[in-house]
């Protein structure tokens, strides 16, 4: 791909948060650094986390920090179609298939044993539908723009969810159809999702589409070691333009190595990214799992 296309992608399950920040202006930096267009998509397949509202509040608060999208925001509640037709071109070539199977019933295995893959085990129960891990791209290796090269077996993964029992499209099918169809060169996102990279390599070879660069950001962690997280109780970013957004943005930077100047914490929103858009440089950025925020 030769022109770059980035993308930030939240669940709606409610606000960001600082470790939300640093990811949302980590992919925002590189695509405009190289010039690229910086996509937004909400991926709100999951109604029951997605409180009324949220969608708009990420909105805000991304606009707040001056990171302005290009193009139509890009809902996935609107793209059941195209996700019903990639799953059925998979159906098709034998690399999909119906699970009657609950996670209480393989709890004394580390990942799903494939007991449906030759025919539902209990027809007369709901099913998912799942992906035949064993039977794709295997191994799947790529080379991490951060953390270098990376290889491994999806079969030792177990076969992934593409779409619940609920009838609820599943993230892995999703993200995978979106990114293609987005044109999305590259992908900058938290190192919490590497280990989702395997699987959605194996869906873009299997749906012919190209595969984006991966580039994989340290994860923000509180004073405890936990990941910063909604569920986690996490603060909400502010969606007003006052002295606690404007360091807020500054800290991001500092979270992703950038050396920012220590007089810039106070500057507009807009002067400090126009600075930062100039001076990155993700080879700054240290190859480590996580970045604990010392605020």
């Amino acid at each position: 791909m030769s022109v770059y296309r980035g993308r930030f992608a939240p669940t709606p399950s409610g606000p960001l948060h600082f470790g939300s920040l640093v990811a949302a202006l980590g992919s925002y930096l590189d695509a405009r650094h190289a010039g690229g267009a910086w996509l937004l998509r909400i991926e709100d397949i999951d109604p029951p986390r997605c409180p009324p509202g949220a969608a708009d509040t990420i909105l805000r608060q991304l606009e707040a920090f001056g990171l302005h999208w290009d193009g139509p925001v890009h809902y996935q509640s609107q793209r059941n179609a195209a996700y019903q037709a990639a799953l059925e071109r998979l159906i098709s070539a034998g690399l999909a298939y119906p699970c009657s199977c609950s996670r209480k019933q393989w709890r004394d295995y580390a990942i799903y044993p494939g007991w449906c893959r030759h025919g539902v085990r209990e027809p007369h129960k709901p099913q998912a539908w799942r992906l035949r891990s064993d039977l794709g791209l295997r191994p799947v290796a790529w080379q991490d723009r951060l953390f270098g090269d990376q290889r491994f077996d999806p079969a030792e993964l177990g076969d992934v969810v593409l779409k619940r029992k609920d009838a609820l499209w599943a993230y892995q099918l999703a993200v995978v159809v979106d990114d293609a169809e987005q044109g999305i060169s590259d992908v900058v996102r938290g190192l919490d999702l590497l280990d989702n990279t395997p699987w959605q390599c194996q869906l873009q070879v299997a749906l012919g589409y190209p595969e984006p660069r991966y580039l994989h950001l340290p994860l923000i962690v509180a004073a405890n070691g936990q990941k910063l997280s909604k569920q986690n109780l996490a603060p909400a970013l502010p969606d007003d333009d006052g002295a606690a957004l404007r360091r807020l943005l500054h800290r991001a930077l500092l979270a992703l190595d950038q050396a920012p100047d220590p007089a810039a914490g106070e500057a507009p929103v807009a002067e400090q990214l126009t600075q930062a858009v100039h001076d990155w440089d993700p080879r700054r950025l240290a190859a480590e799992r996580h970045r604990r925020d010392t605020s």
